[in-house]
This record gives C-alpha cells, sequence and structure tokens, in this order.
C-alpha cells in the first residue's frame, strides 16, 4: 500500500510556542478537582442497571457447585485470548463466566448506531490467520466482529464451556483445598484450581454525576446499553425513525459520540451534542477488504502487520520501512521517517529525535484542526471543535461524516468545557452555560471504567487472598506483580491487562501474548501435579524494581494533557500507578524476550511451587 503525501503544514507555518500556551489553557478549564470521582457507575436507579442485557433475556437456571482447573472471568478479547492458549495447551477443564449474554465483551454490549473498529480490523481482530477469517473492510463493523469472537470459541471448542449472564461478585482462596472458590450473582458456589480476572478495560459503563439527573422525566440510556425499542431501528438495521419527533442530547464526544452522532442527527427532531473536550476526526477511508491483496498475502502477513503498526504508533520506522497501515494512528511515524530518509538517516540523541518527532505532532495536530475548517461552515462552531492537545492525550478518531452534521439545522453543538460539564439536569432536560435545554431523551456516550479504582473497574465485592487479604488493599497505590501476571499472597491467580508489562499498539495482540504466558505457567503447574503457584515476595521486588527502573516516564506528557481517561482524568501524580499506559522501557520485543527466556530456561524461578 502507498500512502497518500502528507498535507500537514510547514513547521514555519506554525507557532509552537503559543500551541504550548493553547493547549495549557484549554487543559486547565475543563480540570475537575474530583477527578474520575466526577463519573458513578448506573445502579439502575437512573437508568438501567449495567448487568441488565437488552440484548437477550437471562434465562434461569440452577446454582452450580463444581470443581474446576480454570475460571477465565470475562469472555472478552482478553478472556477469549486466555481460553484459546489455555485449549491450544491441551487444558480441557476451564470455563469463562461473564455477565453478558455471549462472546464478545465490549462488542456483545456495544450495538449502537454506526458501531465500527476504530482501528484497523486487520491488526485488532487477532488469530486471523489461525482462523482462515478475514474482514470484510477496513474498519469492521461490530456486528461483525461480535460475530467473529464467537466463531474463535466455536473453532477451538470452548464456546460452550462459558457461564453467560452470570457475574462474579466474589473470590476467596481456600487454603484448606488449595482452590479459589467463586461466587456469582447466581447463586454458583465454583472451586477452582487457578483464577484468571480478564475483565478488559472497556466493560464497565460511567455515567456524569450530574446534579439533579434522577429528575428527568425523560428518557435516559448509556450508549453501551442502546434501547433500539425507544429509538427505532436494530443493530442490523439502525433506521431511528422513532426519534423522528424527539428532542435528543448526546453527552460526550469520544470515540463512542462521534459514530453515533450522524445516524442520531439524520432522524432527530433535534439534537444537542454537548461536547467537554472536542476529538481529533481525521478522515476515514473503509474501503471493502481487496480479495487480490488477500491471494498475495504470505504466511505471517499478520504478525509482520501488527509489529508495523505497532513500531509506527508507539515506536518508530525503522530505516526504510513501508508503513503498511496509513492512517491518523500511523501518520506522525510515516512523516518523520520521511524526513529522516530526506536527511539520510542522521545520528541522533534521544533528546533531538523527540524534538523532532514534537515538531511533526504540533503540524499533525494542526492540520486536524484545519479538517475542521474545511468541513463545518460556522466558525464558532468550527472553533470548538478543534482539538487543542498533544496528539496521544486523547484518543486518535477518525469520521466522514462527524463534522458535517454541524451543518445541519436540526444540530447544535453545546460546549460545556468553562462548567466542565452538564451543570445539573431539570425535569424537562439539562442546563448548561446557565440555559435549560428542553430534550425528551439522554444518552450518555461518556464511557467505561477504564482507569478507575479496582473496586469499581472489575465490578467483584470481594477478592481475598491469603489470610483474607484484600486485592483492592493489596494494590491501593499501585500493582505489585510478577511478569505483569500474578501477585504474592494471590497465589494460582492470574491478571490481564494494563498491569505492569510490556504495551503494544494493539490491545489484542497484547491480550494474546499474555494469554500465552499464563497458559504456559498453568500448564506446568498441572504437568508437574503443583497444586499452588506463588510468586516470591523477593522475586516480586526484583520485578517490580526492574519494571518501574526501565519505565518510561510520561509524568511530564500526562500533566500537560486535557482530563481523560488517558491521565486519570487529570488526577495528576497521586494515581501514577494506576495510569494507563505505564510502559516498559525497552519496548515490547524486549519485553517479550525476556518472557521467552525465563520460560525456556524451564525452572519456573521466582515462583514458589507446591505440591
Amino acid at each position: 500500500m502507498t500512502c497518500l503525501p502528507s498535507r500537514t503544514p510547514a513547521a514555519d507555518e506554525i507557532d509552537i510556542p503559543a500551541l504550548k500556551a493553547r493547549y495549557a489553557h484549554e487543559r486547565d478549564k475543563r480540570i475537575r478537582r474530583e477527578g474520575q470521582e466526577q463519573y458513578s457507575r448506573p445502579t439502575g436507579e437512573v437508568v438501567e442497571d449495567y448487568v441488565t442485557d437488552p440484548h437477550m433475556p437471562v434465562m434461569p437456571r440452577e446454582p452450580i457447585s463444581e470443581d474446576i482447573d480454570v475460571i477465565i472471568l470475562g469472555a472478552g478479547w482478553s478472556g477469549i485470548m486466555a481460553a484459546y492458549h489455555l485449549a491450544k495447551a491441551g487444558i480441557t477443564s476451564f470455563r469463562n463466566l461473564d455477565g453478558a449474554g455471549d462472546f464478545g465483551g465490549v462488542w456483545y454490549w456495544n450495538r449502537y448506531p454506526g458501531i465500527q473498529c476504530d482501528n484497523e480490523s486487520y491488526i485488532y481482530l487477532p488469530l486471523l490467520e489461525e482462523t482462515g477469517f478475514m474482514p470484510s473492510r477496513k474498519f469492521a463493523d461490530g456486528r461483525e466482529i461480535q460475530g467473529y469472537a464467537r466463531a474463535i470459541a466455536e473453532k477451538f471448542d470452548f464456546a460452550d464451556k462459558a457461564l453467560f449472564h452470570t457475574q462474579a461478585n466474589g473470590l476467596r482462596w481456600d487454603a484448606s483445598i488449595n482452590r479459589w472458590r467463586v461466587f456469582s450473582n447466581r447463586g454458583d458456589d465454583i472451586r477452582a484450581r487457578f483464577v484468571i480476572i480478564a475483565s478488559g478495560v472497556l466493560n464497565m459503563p460511567k455515567l456524569p454525576g450530574i446534579p439533579g439527573i434522577e429528575k428527568f422525566k425523560g428518557k435516559m440510556f448509556h450508549s453501551a446499553r442502546w434501547d433500539y425499542g425507544y429509538t427505532g431501528g436494530s443493530h442490523e438495521n439502525p433506521v431511528l425513525d422513532k426519534l423522528a419527533d424527539k428532542r435528543v442530547a448526546v453527552v460526550g464526544t469520544g470515540a463512542t459520540a462521534i459514530q453515533i452522532v450522524p445516524h442520531l442527527a439524520r432522524y432527530a427532531k433535534k439534537l444537542y451534542v454537548v461536547q467537554r473536550t472536542p476529538s481529533s476526526v481525521d478522515e476515514r477511508p473503509n474501503p471493502p477488504t481487496n480479495p487480490d491483496w488477500v491471494k498475495a498475502l504470505q504466511p505471517g502477513w499478520q504478525k509482520d502487520r501488527q509489529a508495523n503498526f505497532h513500531r509506527a504508533a508507539m515506536e518508530a520506522f525503522h530505516p526504510g520501512e513501508e508503513d503498511l497501515i496509513c492512517d491518523i494512528w500511523t501518520e506522525i511515524s510515516r512523516n518523520l521517517a520521511a524526513e529522516m530518509e530526506a536527511e539520510g538517516w542522521p545520528a541522533l540523541t534521544p533528546e533531538q529525535f523527540l524534538a523532532k518527532r514534537d515538531v511533526v505532532e504540533f503540524r499533525v495536530m494542526e492540520r486536524l484542526r484545519r479538517r475542521v475548517d474545511d468541513l463545518v461552515d460556522d466558525p464558532a462552531t468550527a472553533e470548538a471543535l478543534k482539538p487543542y492537545y498533544r496528539f496521544l492525550c486523547k484518543r486518535p478518531l477518525s469520521s466522514d461524516e462527524y463534522y458535517p452534521v454541524f451543518n445541519q439545522p436540526n444540530v447544535e453543538l453545546v460546549d460545556v468545557s468553562l462548567t466542565k460539564g452538564v451543570e445539573a439536569m431539570t425535569e424537562k432536560g439539562f442546563i448548561a452555560g446557565g440555559r435549560e435545554y428542553e430534550v425528551d431523551c439522554m444518552i450518555f456516550a461518556s464511557g467505561f471504567e477504564v482507569t478507575s479504582d479496582l473496586e469499581r473497574r472489575w465490578g467483584i465485592d470481594t477478592i481475598e487472598g491469603r489470610d483474607g487479604a484484600s486485592i483492592y488493599q493489596h494494590w491501593a497505590d499501585g500493582p505489585k506483580t510478577f511478569h505483569g501476571v500474578m501477585t504474592a499472597g494471590f497465589p494460582n491467580q492470574f491478571y490481564m491487562g494494563y498491569i505492569q508489562g510490556g504495551l503494544n499498539a494493539s490491545v489484542t495482540e497484547q491480550n494474546r501474548r499474555q494469554g500465552y504466558h499464563i497458559a504456559h505457567i498453568i500448564s506446568e503447574a498441572l504437568k508437574r501435579d503443583v497444586a499452588v503457584v506463588e510468586p516470591t515476595q523477593a522475586a516480586q521486588d526484583a520485578y517490580v524494581e526492574h519494571f518501574e527502573g526501565h519505565e518510561i516516564d510520561l509524568s511530564a506528557f500526562s500533566r500537560e494533557c486535557t482530563p481523560s481517561y488517558f491521565n486519570n482524568e487529570g488526577e495528576g501524580d497521586g494515581k501514577a500507578k494506576w495510569r494507563l499506559f505505564r510502559s516498559y522501557g525497552p519496548g515490547w520485543d524486549a519485553f517479550q524476550t525476556l518472557l521467552a527466556e525465563w520460560r525456556a530456561r524451564g525452572d519456573m524461578e521466582g515462583l514458589s511451587l507446591t505440591k
């Protein structure tokens, strides 16, 4: 694939010191002292409880009491990758347990109109070569992704093992039987030798804590629990014809909202788009998958493509390396590589390289702001929609339909940056800027508990290890792990996610490698007839010291960013240990080499093994 030439402005066309000052101003006016506490979990009193499934009826069943080798808490991509690698290792006594009605995680729950993957499907969807599946287009839609998740479970024979519509509400280590007792909202008592917590990062919806939200007499729902009964249409055919006489407000302008808004604008009588911080939204070419391209692919193509994407998004292209992706995620690295190539790839210190990259980044962000002017007619609306912050302070997005809807007479942008959110809700609507907006429906596209406290994120009331120790207290000041997947005091328990490990630009590739490492440890324990596997305190301390000693310090960058889940809603360094992207300094490949060498030694060094 040959990328189109860059349309970024030249460096002498922009005033970087002035932009830095503007970025700081825009950040400061949005900071709220409540941090993540400005959001709340749905409880059922205001909108439907997050456990409620609008897609599939919850069928009654008898409680289960059983002994099993492995329980995987979650059936989204992290849970699927854990199950896949257990199955590949020959382990058959395991279950996925999930509150949803099927596999897919966020792709099961999220069925809002317009839902698509917002980075390339050929990278994001795992195991394409292993399954022989090929996405229908560059950015696959949600139905296709959820269907593929189910297909993996069926192909590798673990689909019928899952317990759906089942929420774990308690885990307790029982030393008398060397097993975890797993309790659920269905009355289950499952005794598992091993537990893998694979809850994902987009599993728990959150609501803005708006004063008076309980007073509103109209319809409210979270985008992750879309109500087609109210809006009309369906996941398969999102014709929202029941909104023709409705005044609708959507709260949020992140990845979900930019996909929803064009559909709401098409059908609603009036649409208010309530924005605290605008997203950066680039163009979105989404061609069907070219069958000739597929035929020409060589074995190993997906891993090569994932590695190419990772370097572009998180590191840098190698000299002479082609950009295989050609979108907003890779533009900065692509432009930087072109400049370095033109200069003969000069030897630069890390500081010189980052300074050069910063200039390219400012130019790309300016291109994105100028795109708003090109597409939005009203100058005041266009200015409010412009992203004034560093690239990756918020998730980069793409859409060809989002900006043009603000030229429609039925669409109004409600900027709440100065009040840092909606001020209040009333019986008839909401208040912003001192004005009451009367609406029939409020849709909260307000995201998920990505970096909030573990209790909120995992949604499990109690997790008690040795001697009744709580994982929530154990990790109150940040995670303490061995290889990012285990912790002392919680034997036979494993974790998946952004926890003291190598970061990959594709979360599903990160899930895949974590699942492989965890399955290796469990498989070895079962082969050796080991009852209890647990990191020694010394090994854990050494790993934490190693990780933190090599960690890239992103605290200054985080402090510069506008508040979002990327920086714990601007809470500063108080939550630094739980910052979303804590990166292993030597990089993804070095981290995988570290784990591969540990596995190859075969001595399970650092783990206490008890028969």
